[in-house]
């Protein structure tokens, strides 16, 4: 028998090592040890991590890479961010949105971050954000898969059209129904905008993704209507909130009540740490809410969260490098998730648990999954965490679109990653 790729040696993100994984016409055909066999390609993993890729769940591909036009966000806060984005949207062009998006793919990709679920604010009476990344979303198809969500950042409700461009960005071919209620004019415009895009989501057979309570007001409960108009319309698995930062601050006899309404109805939730620490807390003086959802208490409840890294050099954040291990450590730290149990979890917000989210098909290292892989200079999910390593491979469909050089990243245990020297840690764009 003979394969297009085999990768030997390989230690698996649930603890399984000395794997070889073997590859044929784009899939998985064989997951197991001391697999004898040609191939056209053959990779020795020497007994580090191999992942499947890493999936951001949310992001704002139209806004990225725009940092400083037309000004800065002097005062870092949301709402001057949201300002600022208003400012840029009449000036750019759809050509310059898609050569920003395309260079943070080709970084995206060589951080090993292959699906992404990208916000496209909808709220221009030209949607040129729509029109740029369904066109990027067709060029990238072959190595990224690019999820796009019909996003009214000014209101579905409170910006004019707002609502029918929605309803025509859907007919051009984007895929999730978002919204922000938090953002309407009042907290029953809010609600009812969530009643209406679910309505439209359910009619239409598509995924919900609303920007939800994005506020340090713990009286922004919209996430309360999300659930219930979640399961009334029996939209259970295909909905997320994200954001849901007002849940740091709500009442806890409150959130007691919420949290088991999420879980029954089915709502997933997505936290961004890197921009929820960054955007809020920015009224308080001393003590400073950390911003971050209730991320343990969701994940206790059954109820599937994952981390975003949201933005990247955009009006709302100055930082960012593709690099969802970055995402995942702030999450940690945030939540203060620091059992063994609790990190290597965290692992899997920015892999398994997004892909869910998502809907991915042929996702995971299993027989029959697509041929999808990342091979990190780490031994283990956690040590990935700590050491954000090189990505000495990065594999899509069988074919290796990005590798780092042997001389940048040796293999041998001399370099192994407690042993390198920090500075051997920069990325290669592939």
């Amino acid at each position: 028998m003979s394969f297009d790729l085999i990768v030997k040696n390989a230690t698996l993100p649930d603890g399984r090592s000395g794997v070889d994984i073997a590859c044929s016409r784009g899939k998985i055909d064989a997951v197991e040890a001391g697999i004898v066999a040609e191939a056209e390609k053959v990779i020795d993993a020497d007994g580090l991590l191999v992942s499947p890729p890493f999936v951001d769940s949310h992001f704002h591909m139209d806004a990225t890479l725009s940092l400083g036009r037309p000004r800065m966000n002097v005062s870092g806060t949301l709402l001057e961010g949201i300002a600022l984005w208003g400012e840029l949207k009449p000036v750019q062009t759809i050509d310059e949105i898609i050569e920003r998006a395309l260079r943070y793919c080709d970084l995206a990709v060589s951080q090993g971050l292959l699906a992404i679920r990208s916000h496209v604010d909808v709220s221009d009476v030209d949607l040129k954000g729509v029109e740029a990344l369904l066109q990027v979303r067709e060029k990238v198809a072959d190595y990224i898969d690019l999820q796009l969500v019909a996003f009214p950042q000014d209101g579905v409700f409170r910006a004019e059209g707002a609502g029918k461009n929605l309803l025509r960005a859907l007919d051009m071919g984007v895929d999730v129904v978002g919204g922000i209620p938090h953002f309407e004019r009042t907290m029953a415009e809010g609600a009812q905008s969530v009643t209406w895009l679910c309505e439209v989501a359910a009619k239409r057979g598509l995924r919900v993704d609303m920007h939800c309570d994005e506020s340090d007001d713990p009286q922004s409960r919209h996430i309360e209507t999300l659930a219930f108009e979640t399961q009334r319309l029996g939209l259970g698995g295909r909905v997320a909130g994200s954001h849901l930062t007002s849940m740091h601050s709500m009442d806890n006899y409150f959130v007691s009540k919420l949290i088991p309404l999420m879980a029954e109805a089915g709502v997933q939730a997505i936290a961004n740490p890197l921009i929820n620490i960054m955007l809020q807390g920015r009224h308080d003086t001393y003590p400073k809410r950390r911003g971050q959802t209730r991320v343990r208490e969701l994940r206790d409840a059954g109820i599937d969260v994952a981390f975003g890294a949201d933005c990247v050099m955009d009006p709302w954040y100055s930082l960012g490098a593709a690099d969802m291990l970055d995402v995942a450590s702030m999450g940690l730290h945030v939540g203060q998730l620091s059992s063994r149990y609790d990190m290597r979890w965290c692992y899997d917000t920015v892999t398994s648990i997004p892909a869910k989210i998502l809907g991915l098909e042929g996702y995971g290292i299993e027989k029959g999954c697509n041929a999808d892989l990342v091979l990190l200079q780490a031994t283990d999910p956690i040590e990935a965490i700590r050491m954000r390593p090189n990505r000495l491979a990065v594999i899509r469909r069988g074919k290796i679109i990005s590798e780092t050089p042997a001389h940048i990243a040796n293999l041998s245990l001399a370099g192994r990653p407690d042993s390198l020297n920090p500075a051997s840690y920069g990325q290669i764009v592939g």
